[in-house]
């Protein structure tokens, strides 16, 4: 008997254990193969724009993806760094084998954590409520909770060309009883595609005739407990290669497009459409004369480089004129053949806000097979779905995340809410309040809940705790600053190339001025910042963006005022006069739990929230607000 049971060893299965077990529950962790557990069988790579702030909420949370990715990584560098800090994210470069190695040493270390080989064919379910799961052979195994992060397992299939077999990732086997199980309890599923490149032989590659892509030499982490002294530094950072696809490349794909897997018509999911494969993209923008195409090291312990941006599902003879017609690949030889995989996935219109199903109690599902695509989608939602099991076993209120506090909140309400079509993929711009989500305020916004939660130590808090008083000492000892328009000042000025002052102003004016920041303060001034980059950092754009953030923090507050206000389980939407008929079907179907998230759904117009409302007031006065 366990607390709670977690079906699947990857990104979101991991998370979901881990932050289970962390909170003193005894659990158990179902994985088809040990070795597999956190497995990358796509890109090695972590973060990116969105994905690496969604690490870093992780983090922030007491998750363990961004520890693990600091202490292993072979690239790391800032993207966005000359823009705005809304658009800037860490991304990593990975090693796909001491990345998992690692993960499995924090899995099999983890007091109350037991990790069995297994299959899970069936739930146990009584009155509506999981009991546990049924394995192969009719092994019963009891628990109070129950999370399915199956990935891309469920009756999964390869296609390449013509050809299809069923399987999971690189061959690992599938399986198909759970997805009938599912489907007999009456969940809707649905069908997506993904894709993977193929890996080259690093040695077989001619580097000279494409373009180096060297990480930072600032040493980035994700993580606020890794040490500066623990990062791998630059001169030890692995470089990534960029080429391009060529005319003969494209005249290959198009020659050849009855063969794709995707244009031959034996593909039944529906593929990402932010990440496409490369006969789509050359299909879709046929103006365009050349794709970008990224060589990446898979790990310092294999002869083997992804091809970032070539996934295909073309047969292998027709892969292999492709890859030689780029150019530092005319002799390449291909370790493994790229693919298509197909899967089914739980419609997420079928959870609660908590990642818990609307019609079984006490079942959660986290990750790809929530119609999500990507490592860092996958972690975050079970380390959600690990988090509100835990809360929802010991009867206290669930973690929602609003769209406001964080990107994971955007992801889950953006599931629940609208749905999926294709595998969803997290970016910026599906965030309204992306200035006050930042890569350098994940803590600020996030840890005061893994605190509370148990999942951050009170040691780290403290220290978290120490770090803003010293950003607000020193913003207010900015305030304090009187600079007035001196010779030195503006010849100083002057030859930076850079407004000069003509009135007296404060040193917090003077940092919000643009390409100004604390050195320029020092260097006009008797005063000396001894604090670190990291807390100067903050500070400056807390500075420089005041107004921003305010009103952003003003519009968000509106969004609380509709969040709160919650929408009555047994609320009958035929009852509700005067809406329009598809919003009607909408709400019936996604049954939301607030307002705010109701005004989301695509459909439902301003019109139909105003008679939801009225009829709230109505039916349920004031007590609902």
């Amino acid at each position: 008997m366990y607390d709670i049971i977690v079906i699947g060893g990857g990104h979101a299965g991991v998370e979901a254990a881990l932050a289970s077990a962390r909170l003193k529950n005894k659990t158990l962790m179902i994985v088809g193969s040990i070795m597999r557990i956190s497995n990358m069988p796509c890109n090695p790579s972590i973060g990116g724009p969105a994905k690496g702030i969604v690490v870093r909420e992780i983090d922030a949370l007491g998750g363990q993806m961004a520890k693990t990715c600091d202490e292993t990584f072979l690239q790391m560098k800032m993207l966005n760094l000359s823009k705005g800090p809304a658009v800037r994210a860490l991304r990593a470069q990975s090693d796909k084998v001491t990345y998992p190695k690692r993960m499995r040493e924090v899995v099999f270390s983890q007091e109350n954590l037991e990790v069995k080989e297994a299959y899970v064919e069936e739930l146990i379910v009584e009155n509506n409520c999981v009991k546990g799961v049924i394995l192969e052979g009719n092994e019963k195994i009891y628990g109070n909770a129950v999370i399915i992060a199956s990935g891309t397992y469920l009756a999964s299939r390869v296609l390449c060309g013509h050809e299809f077999w069923p399987s999971g990732p690189d061959n690992e086997r599938t399986t198909t009883k759970l997805s009938e199980c599912l489907k007999k309890l009456g969940f809707n599923l649905i069908r997506l595609k993904t894709g993977t490149p193929p890996r080259i032989k690093t040695n077989s590659i001619d580097f000279s005739k494409t373009t180096p892509q060297p990480g930072d030499s600032i040493p980035w982490h994700f993580s606020d407990e890794t040490l500066v002294k623990d990062i791998r530094p630059i001169e030890k950072q692995a470089l990534c290669y960029l080429t391009y696809t060529t005319e003969e490349t494209h005249k290959i794909i198009l020659e050849n497009l009855d063969k794709s897997s995707m244009y031959g018509g034996i593909v039944e999911g529906v593929g990402p459409r932010y990440c496409p494969s490369i006969e789509d993209k050359i299909v879709r923008f046929r103006d365009k004369e050349r794709h970008q195409i990224f060589l990446e090291p898979e790990s310092e312990y294999i002869d083997e480089t992804y091809v970032q941006g070539f996934s295909t599902s073309m047969p292998h003879d027709v892969q292999e004129r492709m890859v030689h017609s780029l150019p530092g690949l005319e002799n390449a030889v291909i370790a493994k053949y790229a693919y298509a995989i197909e899967y089914d996935a739980i419609n997420p219109l079928e959870l609660k806000a908590n990642l818990e199903t609307k019609k079984i109690n006490n079942l959660f599902f986290a990750g790809q097979v929530n119609g999500t695509s990507g490592y860092e989608e996958a972690a975050c939602q079970g380390l959600m779905a690990g988090i509100n099991a835990n809360l929802k076993l010991k009867g206290k209120e669930p973690l929602i995340l609003r769209r406001d506090e964080a990107y994971i909140g955007v992801l889950i309400d953006d599931l629940i809410t609208k749905g999926v079509r294709d595998p969803y993929r997290l970016l910026t711009s599906r965030a309204e309040f992306r200035l006050l989500l930042r890569h350098d305020n994940a803590n600020e916004r996030l840890m005061k809940y893994g605190y509370e939660i148990g999942l951050v130590s009170q040691e780290r808090y403290d220290k978290f705790l120490l770090k803003r008083k010293k950003i607000d000492e020193l913003k207010q000892r900015v305030e304090n600053i009187t600079i007035t328009p001196k010779n030195n000042i503006n010849e100083y000025l002057l030859s930076l190339d850079k407004p000069v002052i003509n009135e007296k102003i404060n040193g917090y004016d003077f940092l919000r001025r643009p390409n100004i920041d604390f050195n320029d303060l020092e260097n006009i001034t008797d005063e000396k910042f001894i604090e670190t980059e990291e807390i100067k950092e903050q500070a400056l754009i807390e500075i420089k963006y005041l107004g921003y953030i305010q009103k952003a923090y003003k519009e968000a507050k509106k969004l609380e005022m509709m969040e709160s206000r919650k929408i009555p389980q047994d609320i009958n939407y035929d009852d509700v006069n005067n809406l329009a008929l598809e919003a009607r079907e909408k709400l019936k179907k996604v049954l939301p739990e607030t307002i705010a998230q109701a005004s989301r759904i695509s459909g439902v117009n301003p019109s139909d929230i105003t008679m939801l409302l009225v009829y709230l007031e109505g039916r349920y006065g004031t007590s609902n607000k």
